[in-house]
């Protein structure tokens, strides 16, 4: 090949070279980011506007803060009796006594009761109220003797008290077990009967008091 037919090819890839170098996208300047399409940042969580309505939500999904739920009223022959649910407290000559009901659930109501001298157990006793076929009754067991059953026989009034008399004749002493709901926190728990022959009776003045401080309760 002569040396003008390569210098004729040479001047004809400079020619092509030239031509895609004047095609191409312009170089980037050392320093200079490359031009990026922007990016549509994810979606902000719904905020609610000021007097928007909220998402209805059934009511018993959301109680009111601190609110508790209203005790069910108690039914049944015993519901005059519910009022005894709680703790009581009394004490005479050194002698300190508590009840401790449980609420009335199913027509039926258990207690405890416990009596400390000197710092030492005196007597205790388990207690209920149940249904019969035949009426209400509260039954003892007394320092785990014998249970014996009372009859609920009389609710009476004087003045702004409440008698409940639960009887059981065949006993010479209790012959009858009486609840007397006072005003301000106030029961009374009689036994009452014979002993030789003659009347007995044993008051248990009690407060209602807050179960955990022994605090009194006026109700």
């Amino acid at each position: 090949m002569s040396t003008t037919s390569r210098i004729a090819m040479r001047a004809t890839r400079v020619a092509a070279m030239a031509a895609l170098l004047a095609a191409a996208p312009p170089a980037f300047t050392q320093g200079t980011p490359p031009a990026t399409s922007p990016v549509s940042p994810p979606p902000a969580p719904a905020v609610a506007q000021a007097g928007a309505t909220p998402a209805a939500v059934p009511p018993s999904a959301t109680p009111a803060a601190g609110a508790a739920p209203a005790p069910a009223a108690a039914e049944g022959p015993l519901a005059p009796l519910a009022w005894l649910a709680g703790c009581w407290r009394g004490n005479v000559n050194q002698r300190e006594f508590r009840e401790h009901w449980m609420p009335l659930r199913g027509n039926l109501m258990l207690g405890t009761g416990h009596t400390v001298s000197n710092g030492t157990t005196q007597d205790w006793e388990f207690m209920r109220m149940e249904v019969r076929a035949d009426g209400v009754y509260l039954v003892t067991s007394p320092s785990g003797k014998r249970e014996t059953a009372f009859r609920f026989t009389a609710e009476a009034k004087d003045g702004d008290d409440t008698i409940f008399t639960f009887s059981s004749p065949a006993l010479e002493f209790p012959q009858r077990m009486v609840y007397r709901r006072g005003t301000e926190g106030w029961l009374y728990a009689h036994a009452e009967g014979k002993v030789n022959g003659a009347d007995r009776q044993v008051i248990y003045p009690m407060r209602r008091v807050d179960c955990e401080t022994g605090e009194f309760i006026r109700r």
